[in-house]
């Protein structure tokens, strides 16, 4: 019923799964002194975002009650929404990295981790509005918050890519903070299997 959110929600962590994208070598220590001061704070926020794409995965079965899959979803959201602010937060708190036009790429990461804070929160309230007694229109409404998940994760990640390049990306994919993390419950992977095509 519910895999297209799968689907999408798994798209949307993307966005920051790109922070463990970049590889190199950088000897610059004031760039990787502000990495590894952002990339401490990521890590659990990364892990909180991996382990509610699981969570949703997990609730999410063609036997699921909608108040349950309601009720994760919701949770998840919430939880990915106070994850991006976190990140928001870290970004923010660490300065601006010591590259060109660093003050600038600060600025318009931590603009839009917050704009997707903001986002995710709106998707919890959506699915929050969703009638759990009528499954059809639950599965209606759910569609509908995928569909706006897909559109989140498609957009609005070029300030990261910014954050993320040249030197700087460099000095956060040597950062441990800055890998990709496990989800803790269930060890599943928060890649969209291949059956998740509605």
């Amino acid at each position: 019923m519910n895999k297209k959110l799968v689907a999408a929600l798994s798209g949307g962590s993307v966005l920051l799964m790109a922070l463990s994208g970049c590889s190199g070598d950088d000897s610059e220590s004031k760039v990787n002194d502000w990495a590894k001061k952002v990339c401490d704070q990521v890590q659990p926020q990364l892990k909180k975002i991996a382990d509610a794409n699981t969570s949703i995965q997990q609730a999410t079965s063609d036997s699921s009650k909608p108040a349950d899959v309601q009720k994760a979803d919701s949770a998840a959201f919430q939880s990915i929404s106070d994850a991006y602010k976190s990140l928001g937060s870290a970004v923010n708190s660490a300065g601006a990295p010591p590259v060109d036009d660093g003050d600038k790429t600060q600025q318009e990461a931590v603009k839009e981790l917050n704009a997707t804070s903001v986002s995710y929160a709106n998707l919890k309230k959506q699915v929050d509005k969703l009638d759990t007694k009528d499954q059809a229109n639950f599965a209606d409404g759910l569609k509908g918050v995928a569909d706006e998940l897909d559109k989140l994760s498609k957009s609005g990640d070029k300030a990261l890519q910014q954050l993320q390049s040249g030197d700087v990306g460099k000095a956060m994919a040597k950062q441990p903070g800055c890998q990709k993390p496990s989800p803790s419950a269930g060890g599943g992977s928060a890649e969209p299997a291949s059956d998740t095509a509605s």
